[in-house]
């Protein structure tokens, strides 16, 4: 090693750069290996299946493999915590719905074993969103929102949710105080389980997004009463929003972002929002986000990060009053 050099070096070491000189090699390679998308709820729901759309649409234009990888529990804690924890250097992403910013609130998570919603992730882009409807099974013979009310008073009512935390969750709590109902709260570990109990009979409703019932609704097992939101729907045209029946603010629309480790570098932030700008406008996955009940959103990085801070400031204060808490 030449003097030139072991001074640089030792400049370097002195000025605490050499780490740095080190992740910005690293950075110029990425990515050299397999990157991992977590989804923090078990195989088979939306957020699952949009994952496997963005993973398989990713891998040829970043030239290695995006493979997804489940850790459900908790509802979506466990596996958006594992995702924090991770070495910020882009292999390890976290898609999530917007549960994220929602369910520590409800489970009373120790700081120990959750994560920092705001501060202990780099967002990367909002991949769409999605309107939330109160569906029926068999599990009750209403045929509108007013019927099932009017049957609630004759005896109780549930209704299914992905989990406690979940933006369904927090919705079906919101329309009780706001329409004096008092339907029960069931929580499932995720979609596909929940539905197939609605579709048996075995709970009568459900807050859920449009995309998991779709096939449902197509076969008559299942019926749209209600959308949560201030328009009606584009999936669903013909189903009047909460507000038309006479529910005022009872509004919570579900959404899917990408996230990193906190100290994502900016490159790879950029690679990526770029890449999955372009993919969420390709016809086929704009036709498959569709079928999930999901609109494409996009756009850049700060868009994700204020969706996420709007969000858990409004449910932190919804969850309070209403006193919500998990099951």
């Amino acid at each position: 090693m030449s003097f030139p050099t072991k001074l640089l070096r030792s400049l370097m070491l002195g000025l605490g750069l050499v780490g740095a000189a080190s992740a910005a090699l690293a950075q110029g390679n990425w990515p050299s290996k397999p990157i991992t998308i977590v989804v923090a709820y078990p195989a088979g729901g939306d957020t699952d299946a949009l994952a496997r759309v963005f993973a398989e649409k990713l891998a040829p234009r970043l030239g290695q493999p995006v493979l997804v990888d489940n850790k459900p529990g908790a509802s979506g804690v466990i596996g958006s915590a594992f995702v924090g924890k991770a070495q910020p250097d882009g292999y390890t992403l976290l898609l999530a719905p917007n549960t994220f910013a929602m369910a520590q609130l409800v489970l009373k998570t120790s700081p120990q074993a959750g994560y920092d919603v705001t501060n202990g992730f780099t967002p990367i882009i909002q991949t769409g969103a999605q309107p939330l409807f109160i569906a029926a099974g068999p599990g009750t013979k209403a045929k509108s929102l007013k019927e099932a009310m009017e049957e609630s008073k004759k005896g109780e009512l549930a209704y299914a949710s992905p989990g406690s935390g979940s933006p369904m969750h927090v919705l079906g709590e919101m329309f009780n105080k706001s329409a004096g109902a008092n339907f029960r709260h069931v929580p499932y570990r995720g979609v596909a389980p929940a539905l197939t109990d609605i579709a048996g009979g075995h709970v009568p409703l459900t807050w859920m997004t449009y995309g998991p019932i779709a096939p449902y609704i197509a076969d008559g097992k299942m019926r749209l009463f209600a959308v949560a939101q201030a328009q009606r729907s584009p999936l669903a045209p013909d189903v009047p929003t909460l507000g038309e029946l006479g529910y005022k603010n009872v509004e919570v629309t579900a959404w899917n972002g990408l996230y990193g480790p906190k100290g994502l570098p900016p490159e790879i932030v950029k690679t990526l929002n770029t890449q999955l700008n372009d993919i969420i406008k390709m016809p086929d996955v704009v036709a498959k986000m569709k079928t999930l009940g999901t609109i494409p959103v996009g756009g850049a990085p700060d868009v994700l990060a204020k969706t996420t801070a709007a969000d858990l400031e409004r449910f932190t204060r919804v969850v309070k009053e209403l006193g919500i808490q998990a099951d």
